[in-house]
């Protein structure tokens, strides 16, 4: 794995985590590091970070909130 790859996991927290999880991972990006794009595409959806991601967990929200509001009434 080369460095610059390297550092850009290491900085960041969940890479970071999901590549300990899944230590498959190591023998992919040290053979064809070009695989991180396939690699930050897996965590995100795995960890939710998509913004489709974000969008549901947000509406989600606003049901809950909708939802404690119409109990109140």
């Amino acid at each position: 794995m080369n460095l610059d790859l390297q550092f850009k996991i290491r900085n960041d927290e969940n890479m970071l985590s999901y590549l300990r999880q899944h230590s498959n991972w190591y023998k992919y990006l040290n053979r064809n590091p070009q695989n991180i794009n396939d690699f930050i595409k897996e965590m995100r959806e795995v960890y939710k970070l998509r913004p489709t991601d974000k969008f549901n967990s947000f509406v989600e929200k606003l049901d809950l909130i909708s939802s404690f509001i119409d109990v109140l009434k």
